[in-house]
C-alpha cells in the first residue's frame, strides 16, 4: 500500500514503514549507505524537499527530529500555560521531576504581545534549561484568526518572535519556535497554507534558524484535512527544511483508525509530525482515545505534548491553582504512569549532557513489603520501608494483584497511602512500586493481602443509569437519595467498576479513580443532602471490556441501598 499526498513526488510504502518498530533502527544504515554512494560517485534521485543548510542546533533530517549531533530526539512533554499563571515557577522543576523531556509554554494570550517580552521571554528559557527541558515556545495568540479581532495574524506573530531575536539567537539546540497557536480558529481553513508559508519566510528571511512549529487549521484539529493535504507544499517552501507540523488531537479524533490513518499519513510521506496538545479522556464532542494517539507516537517515534499542566480544562493535576505535582488527576496519571506515557518512553536530550536518555539507568531498590492497617469495609491504609536509589526516589506506585494482572491502585510521594473506593468483605492483594526522577522502576515489593470488613448500613439509596452510549465510552447518572431523619454534609461516594470504565469529566462532584475503584467528593452545590432530598451527579466515561453497573455503593463508608 502506497500513500500520497496531493503534491507530494515522493510517495513512501507505508507497509515498509510500519514494518519497522523503531525508525531511528535503520537512521545509521542510511547514513553508511549515503556515504558509500558518494564515495562510490552514485547519483541520487530528485528529493522533494528543501535544499538544507548546515544543522543547528534541532533540525528536521529525512522526517525526524534531531539534536545537533545528529541523535534522535522524541519529545515528551507536557502544555504549560505561563502567561496566565507568570509568578508561578515551581511546575518546571515538578515537570522534569515526573520525567518529561520538554514543555511547551503558552505566550501571548489575548493580544497581550508585552506580557511576554524579552525578559519574560528569557527568563522562560534559562527555566527549561535549568531544568533540562528543551522549550517549545508558542504564541496563543493567533487562535480564531480570520474571524475574532482581538486574536493577532500569524504575520504579526512573527513580528513578535523577531522582537525577540536577541533573546533567541543561539539557542536553537533548546528553543522550538510554535509560530502560532491553532491559526485560522475554525473558519476559513482553505486560507491556512499561504500565510504559514509568509510567516515562516519572514522569520527565515530575519535570520532565524531555530526548528519552527506549526500548528494546523481547524483550532488545531485540521477536521478538513487542510494541513495534510498541504503539508508537503509547506515544507518545501523552507529553504532550511527545518520544519516541524503539529497536531492537536481532540475530538475529531475518536477511533483508533482515524488516529493512526492521521499520524501514518505524515510518517509515510517523510514528514515530521508531533501531537502538539491532546488530552482529556472525553469531552462534549466524543471520545478521543488518548491511549491509542500514544501507543501510535511510541510506535512511529513521534513526539507528544499533553494539554495541560495549569490549562482551563482537562488538567494534568486536580488543584489547578495549587501545581502540586501530587494531586494528579486521572488524566496526568495515564499521561505519566500509563504504559505508553511519559515515564515509560521519554529519553533526556543529550545537549543536557545525557546519552539519548535521562542519564540514569539504575533502579531503585525493590520497597519493603506494605503492611496493612485501619481496614474498614471500603478502605485500607497501607505502609512500608522506603526504597533506595543512587539519585532519589520521587514516587511509588501501588498495584493491586490478581494473578498476573496488576491494576493501579494509589500513586504517593511517601510511604504510607490510604485506598478507597473498594467493596465490603472482599478480599484484596496489594504490592508497591518506586520510581526515581529519570523514570526507573524498581522490582515490585513482596505483597500482602487484605480482606475487607462489613460495611455499616447507611441512611442513603443509589440510583445508577447510563443515559447514552456510544460504544466507545458513555454518559451516566448518580442519584443519590437521603433516606434518614438528618441532614448528610461533605459527604463521600465510592462504587467500583467492574470492567475497565474510567470516568473522564464529571458534574455535581470531583471523582478520584484508581483501577477500578472510584471515590467522589461533592461540589459546594451538592455537599448538603437534606433529609429526604437528594442530588444528582454527571459523568461521562471511557467504556471498558463491557460496561457492567457498579453493584455496591457507599456514602462515608456505610452501604448505600442500591435503587
Amino acid at each position: 500500500m502506497t500513500t500520497e499526498f496531493v503534491g507530494s513526488a515522493d510517495p513512501v510504502s507505508a507497509d515498509s514503514v510500519r514494518s519497522l518498530p523503531k525508525r531511528r533502527a535503520v537512521t545509521a544504515l542510511l547514513a553508511v549507505l549515503a556515504t558509500l554512494g558518494a564515495l562510490l560517485g552514485l547519483g541520487q534521485a530528485a528529493q522533494a524537499s528543501p535544499v538544507q543548510t548546515a544543522a543547528v542546533g534541532l533540525h528536521i533530517s529525512d522526517g525526524r527530529l534531531l539534536e545537533s549531533n545528529g541523535n534522535d530526539f522524541v519529545m515528551r512533554g507536557i502544555n504549560h500555560a505561563h502567561t496566565w499563571y507568570q509568578g508561578e515557577t515551581q511546575s518546571f522543576a515538578d515537570i522534569k521531576a515526573l520525567g518529561a523531556n520538554t514543555v511547551r509554554v503558552v505566550l501571548a494570550d489575548g493580544h497581550r504581545w508585552a506580557e511576554n517580552g524579552a525578559e519574560d521571554v528569557a527568563n522562560i528559557v534559562d527555566q527549561c534549561k535549568a531544568n533540562r527541558l528543551i522549550c517549545v515556545l508558542e504564541v496563543h495568540d493567533t487562535t480564531g484568526y480570520g474571524e475574532d479581532s482581538a486574536a493577532g495574524t500569524l504575520d504579526e506573530a512573527a513580528d513578535y518572535w523577531i522582537g525577540l531575536k536577541d533573546v533567541l539567537e543561539g539557542q536553537e539546540d533548546y528553543v522550538i519556535i510554535n509560530i502560532g497557536n491553532e491559526p485560522w480558529g475554525n473558519t476559513n481553513p482553505e486560507g491556512w497554507t499561504q500565510p504559514t508559508v509568509s510567516a515562516i519566510q519572514k522569520l527565515r528571511d530575519a535570520g532565524f534558524q531555530h526548528t519552527i512549529m506549526v500548528d494546523a487549521p481547524n483550532w488545531g484539529q485540521d477536521w478538513q484535512n487542510v494541513m495534510r493535504t498541504n503539508a508537503q507544499t509547506v515544507y518545501q517552501a523552507d529553504p532550511t527544511g527545518n520544519l516541524l507540523f503539529s497536531i492537536h488531537m481532540y475530538s475529531v479524533y475518536d477511533t483508533a483508525q482515524e488516529i493512526t490513518d492521521y499520524l501514518h499519513a505524515f510518517v509515510d510521506a517523510g514528514l515530521p509530525l508531533v501531537i502538539g496538545e491532546f488530552g482529556g479522556p472525553a469531552d462534549q464532542y466524543g471520545d478521543p482515545d488518548e491511549d491509542t494517539m500514544m501507543a501510535a507516537a511510541e510506535e512511529l517515534d513521534l513526539g507528544y505534548l499533553a494539554w495541560s499542566w495549569s490549562g482551563n480544562s482537562d488538567p494534568i493535576l486536580d488543584l489547578v491553582l495549587n501545581f502540586d505535582p501530587a494531586q494528579m488527576t486521572s488524566w496526568g496519571e495515564r499521561i505519566f504512569y500509563g504504559a505508553n506515557g511519559i515515564l515509560e518512553t521519554s529519553e533526556e536530550a543529550t545537549i543536557f549532557g545525557g546519552s539519548g536518555n535521562p542519564g540514569d539507568e539504575e533502579a531503585p531498590t525493590a520497597p519493603g513489603t506494605p503492611r496493612s492497617s485501619a481496614v474498614t469495609g471500603t478502605s485500607v491504609t497501607l505502609s512500608w520501608t522506603a526504597a533506595t536509589d543512587n539519585v532519589g526516589v520521587t514516587r511509588y506506585e501501588v498495584v493491586r494483584v490478581d494473578g498476573g494482572t496488576e491494576t493501579s491502585a494509589a500513586t504517593t510521594s511517601g510511604t504510607s497511602v490510604t485506598v478507597s473506593g473498594l467493596a465490603p468483605e472482599t478480599s484484596y492483594t496489594f504490592a508497591v512500586y518506586a520510581r526515581d526522577a529519570a523514570g526507573n522502576r524498581s522490582p515490585r515489593s513482596g505483597t500482602v493481602a487484605v480482606t475487607t470488613s462489613s460495611a455499616p448500613a447507611a441512611s442513603c439509596g443509589v440510583d445508577y443509569t447510563v443515559v447514552g452510549d456510544w460504544g466507545s465510552g458513555f454518559q451516566g447518572e448518580i442519584v443519590i437519595h437521603n433516606t434518614g431523619t438528618s441532614a448528610l454534609s461533605n459527604w463521600t461516594l465510592g462504587f467500583t467498576f467492574a470492567d475497565g470504565q474510567r470516568i473522564s469529566q464529571m458534574w455535581g462532584g470531583t471523582p478520584t479513580q484508581s483501577g477500578g475503584a472510584v471515590s467522589v467528593t461533592p461540589a459546594s452545590y451538592t455537599a448538603t443532602i437534606p433529609a429526604g432530598g437528594s442530588v444528582t451527579l454527571g459523568f461521562t466515561a471511557e467504556r471498558g471490556s463491557a460496561n457492567t453497573a457498579p453493584t455496591a455503593f457507599t456514602l462515608g463508608g456505610g452501604a448505600c441501598t442500591t435503587l
